[in-house]
């Protein structure tokens, strides 16, 4: 297969009270369209300690762009289109254990996808693929934000899964009780489709879930309050910034490609033979897949 290992470019994907990245030096934003639509926002270019780096907050700065209504394709394409070779997905979310307090970061490795009206793939008529996602993040991501995460003294929990709704409501009683039953740990409204379309796109992905608050399944927490969340956002921003600025150097140390197989993960999923395959669609995957098309 065709070989394209870039250096790292770091892209991080900010979410809730996530809206800048200060520390950056050389910084400038630019808007970055794509076949797919436009992104939450224009992409803030910058390099620290040396390391490329790219900002996308998920919603937009202020907050305009509910969860459902993000352009997740958008998204990671117009990543993938500034360079990025690896993500890290800063997301607030919700504790369905008592011991993931609000203020912990948990480091996800599963995701289950309970979201209903997203649009999921790159892929489709006239190019099919199916990606893996039996492991949908980067173990290799994962063990360096836990690492920094323990050198800056965060509360971090290694693994987990979190689970995805469609939101913009909160769950019910009923649904957190059954997330709990299933052996959720966290759950959150943004990280699904974004990590499949990562795979898509060959970017290794990682996951910081940011605990806010315990759901309602929680005696303390039944009536979930976006101004408690709020607060606990602040504090959890600031040290995801912390730990953007610590892991950032350690990232910017690959040589090669992605030991994990992230960045070749498109070398056995597309199925459609290339003589039926649509011109038009090829011409919309030109970041995405473009090191085989």
């Amino acid at each position: 297969m065709v070989s394209d290992v870039k250096k790292p470019v770091i892209g991080v994907i900010g979410g809730s009270g996530l809206y800048e990245l200060e520390g950056l030096e050389d910084v400038h934003w630019k808007t970055v369209s794509s076949p797919f639509g436009m992104p939450s926002d224009d992409l803030l270019f910058g390099t620290l300690g040396g390391v490329d780096m790219v900002f996308l907050p998920r919603h937009g700065r202020g907050h305009k762009v509910s969860p459902a209504e993000i352009n997740y394709r958008a998204n990671i394409d117009a990543m993938k289109r500034a360079g990025v070779t690896e993500i890290i997905s800063l997301s607030a979310c919700g504790s369905f254990e008592e011991d993931l307090p609000p203020g912990t970061f948990v480091i996800v490795d599963q995701f289950i996808d309970r979201t209903i009206d997203r649009k999921k793939s790159f892929f489709g008529t006239g190019l099919v693929a199916h990606v893996s996602m039996a492991h949908p993040v980067c173990r290799r991501l994962g063990d360096k934000l836990e690492a920094a995460a323990k050198d800056i003294g965060l509360s971090v929990h290694r693994g987990g899964t979190y689970l995805a709704m469609e939101g913009p409501q909160f769950s019910t009683l009923a649904e957190s009780e059954l997330y709990r039953s299933w052996g959720c740990q966290v759950i959150g409204m943004t990280n699904m489709p974004e990590a499949k379309l990562a795979r898509e796109a060959e970017l290794c992905y990682a996951t910081v879930a940011m605990v806010t608050d315990y759901d309602c399944w929680h005696p303390d927490h039944d009536n979930v309050e976006v101004s408690t969340i709020i607060e606990v956002l602040m504090k959890n921003s600031d040290n995801a910034r912390e730990l953007v600025k610590t892991v950032t150097p350690e990232f910017g140390k690959r040589l090669g490609a992605c030991p994990e197989g992230c960045h070749q993960a498109l070398d056995n999923a597309l199925i459609t033979a290339p003589e039926a395959r649509d011109p038009k669609v090829i011409a919309t995957l030109d970041a995405v897949a473009g090191r085989l098309l």
